[in-house]
């Protein structure tokens, strides 16, 4: 049984983790942190984990955490990083949640995240997480860095037209609707029930810090570069992203549905679904699936691309674990095949 730890327990992310580690049948939390509730029972401040947890929050001290063979970190920007260079000296295995190694470019880093990388050395041997992509060089890493959750639903969207160069790389629209745990459990009046309710908005319409992040990952794919205008938008549900991708064909007469079906035949958790099926994020709610429906509306040579997660799961803790699943020999559905939650 493989021991692991939590950086940062009580967020939504760190909660979600505990949740779906609980069903491992390898892999046990053995360790798990929170600096402002250190000595609190889990099951006390998680209470859906009550008869499923007996530990008790800690301090994050490094001694204890070398003591794993695995440590998530589910914490803000800017904490792995800290963390990570003892951690990897010491044999653990890191993964982190957030985004301080997912961009190779750490100018680029610096200038969206607005502070100065604390182990620029480490960034070009972390693997960026997503399996779809990089499944043998996760299975070897010590270091991964979890994708965002917008850039895992774009990207998969996107993939299969770009690998084979079926669409412009430099004219790609990406309209993100996100529900409002992808802020973070933090007391915020735009997050309140009453300003969220009822309404529909857009934000960071200007440039969202995971645009760099999905450029360059699609560009590896599509061998050049590509420029996206990514819009996000705040819907008022909890859990789930909607993303509607938009992009110009270089051809026509082309079989989309065999295109991406051909592309994630092997993907256990990738549902590529008939054109003419309504996709909604209740369908992937609290599973670790992307379902994708790709269509050229009218034929008219613009193909567009619905793509939805939970993004607590594919778009976090569910991909972390299947990453883990990866990293330590384990089978990469262990603890991820739940149904999604209906209604």
């Amino acid at each position: 049984m493989a021991k692991v730890g939590i950086v940062g327990g009580t967020g939504y992310t760190g909660a979600e983790l505990l949740r779906l580690l609980v069903g491992h049948p390898q892999a046990e939390v053995g360790l798990i942190t929170s600096r402002a509730e250190v000595g609190q029972r889990v099951a006390d401040a998680l209470p859906m984990l009550r008869g499923h947890v007996d530990l008790v929050f800690e301090d994050p001290d490094t001694a204890a955490l070398a003591a794993c063979d695995l440590v998530f970190f589910a914490t803000p920007n800017g904490t792995a990083m800290r963390y990570a260079p003892a951690l990897l000296d010491a044999g653990v295995r890191v993964l982190d949640l957030a985004a301080d190694f997912r961009i190779k470019d750490i100018a680029t880093w610096e200038r969206w995240y607005s502070m100065q990388h604390a182990a620029p050395a480490l960034v070009d041997e972390a693997v960026y997480g997503l399996p779809e992509i990089n499944r043998d060089a996760i299975r070897g890493a010590r270091l991964v860095a979890n994708p965002g959750c917008y850039p895992t639903a774009i990207t998969l969207g996107l993939l299969p037209l770009l690998e084979t160069a079926l669409i412009d790389p430099t004219r790609i629209i990406a309209d993100g609707k996100s529900g409002v745990s992808g802020a973070g459990r933090r007391a915020t009046a735009a997050l309140l029930m009453a300003e969220v309710g009822e309404s529909f908005k857009a934000y960071s319409v200007a440039g969202h810090r995971h645009e760099p992040e999905i450029e360059e990952t699609l560009g590896y794919a599509a061998r050049e570069r590509v420029r996206l205008t990514f819009v996000p938008h705040l819907v008022p549900m909890v859990r789930g992203i909607e993303a509607t991708l938009y992009a110009e064909l270089r051809g026509a007469d082309v079989d989309l549905q065999q295109v991406f079906a051909r592309r994630y035949a092997e993907e256990p958790f990738v549902d590529v679904v008939p054109a003419d099926l309504a996709l909604e994020t209740r369908s992937v709610r609290g599973t670790n699936l992307c379902r994708i429906a790709v269509t050229e509306p009218q034929r008219k040579g613009v193909v567009v691309v619905q793509s939805v997660i939970d993004n607590l799961v594919k778009g976090a803790a569910g991909q972390a674990l299947q990453n883990m699943n990866l990293m330590l020999g384990f089978a990469e559905t262990d603890g991820l095949d739940g149904v999604a939650l209906s209604p």
